[in-house]
């Protein structure tokens, strides 16, 4: 199946993996890009040296394109950044901030960007900036979707710009991806679906909630890690979103966090205390977070861990290859094309 995605990207299938925190590693995106799909490695845990060690690690598993996630705001994320691009990535795929010198500099050795984006306020901007696609999050997207759902905002979006669209949030099986086509989408992103492959990292624990989980079963709130984001819904995830976090226990989260990432606690701290709580506390938030997302993806840990899930955990009940899971949603996307196109008769 080739659209505009696949023909930008040089892939076979309109499948993408996103950028999943712990999941996204070298071997699940090796394997998404060795079945025909475009994998986004997962840079937010790493330093720049593990994140050049990770895009090598691609590179001996796999000779297809493939991308590399960029969360702007994030501690570290424009080392990491830096780090793809002297590597020269394929394809870089930012979010949470101002992408234009990353452009720029992808272009300048023939790389692809991908700009993640919410609304289309966001996707004009990234237009305008010289992003050569656009990954559309709708509201039912783990972690970071928008307020809109993915069957408005799709369209929205096509409406409003002209570039190539990834859909994500919702997307699980073969009917999610022609219902994407329909709307106005060049390919789907399947966080959720290929976080249940067997070539994710993801716990065995932890693919156990998944798989018993339904649709309703998550949570969306912006008291887990400062922005609006959709987590599994269980008991701790449930105290992890009670209530904002307050300032003091911001400075003494963002102390460890600024310890882990190498950073002068002392400045991060103080300074952030003095002239920018709200950066602070967002700091102290993720790095909580992260801990937190760790312990679910790797240890299998629900009683400690948060999960971060979209809503499609419902429609998933099995954990395949990544090579089988393709040849399922193909065939299943055929079928449902040809039930539709047998309406017409």
């Amino acid at each position: 199946m080739q659209t505009a995605i696949t023909r930008l990207l040089g892939i076979q299938r309109p499948l993408i993996c996103p950028g999943m925190s712990y999941i996204a590693t070298p071997e699940l995106v090796a394997a998404v890009g060795n079945a025909g799909g475009l994998g986004i490695l997962a840079t937010g845990p790493l330093t720049p040296e593990q994140t050049r060690q990770a895009i090598r690690r691609v590179r001996e598993l796999s000779d297809t394109p493939f991308g590399v996630g960029c969360t702007l705001m994030m501690p570290g994320a424009k080392e990491n950044a830096m780090v793809a691009l002297e590597e020269r990535v394929p394809v870089i795929n930012f979010s949470l901030g101002k992408g234009d010198w990353l452009i720029e500099r992808a272009h300048a050795y023939g790389g692809k960007v991908i700009a993640t984006v919410v609304t289309e306020k966001h996707a004009r901007s990234a237009q305008a900036s010289g992003a050569d696609a656009l990954l559309v999050t709708g509201h039912e997207a783990a972690a970071h979707g928008g307020a809109v759902t993915s069957l408005t905002l799709i369209p929205a979006i096509r409406k409003a710009c002209e570039l190539p669209i990834i859909a994500a949030g919702g997307f699980a099986d073969g009917r999610g991806l022609i219902a994407a086509l329909a709307l106005g989408a060049d390919a789907v992103a399947m966080g959720t679906r290929l976080a249940m492959s067997r070539e994710s990292p993801v716990h065995q624990r932890t693919k156990e909630m998944i798989r018993q989980r339904g649709v309703a079963d998550t949570l969306y709130s912006k008291n887990f890690d400062g922005l609006w984001c959709r987590v599994m819904d269980t008991p701790a995830a449930r105290q992890a979103t009670r209530k904002p976090l307050g300032l003091l226990a911001a400075a003494w989260r963002a102390s460890a966090a600024a310890r882990k990432l190498g950073m002068p606690i002392a400045k991060v701290v103080l300074g952030g205390l003095l002239s920018q709580p709200q950066a602070l506390r967002q700091l102290a938030q993720f790095g909580a977070a992260t801990e937190s997302i760790r312990l679910a993806i790797e240890d299998g840990d629900l009683d400690k861990g948060v999960q971060l899930i979209g809503q499609a955990q419902g429609l998933i009940d099995d954990a395949p290859s990544v090579a089988e899971l393709f040849e399922r949603i193909l065939t299943e996307a055929d079928a449902c094309r040809r039930r539709l196109n047998a309406l017409n008769n």
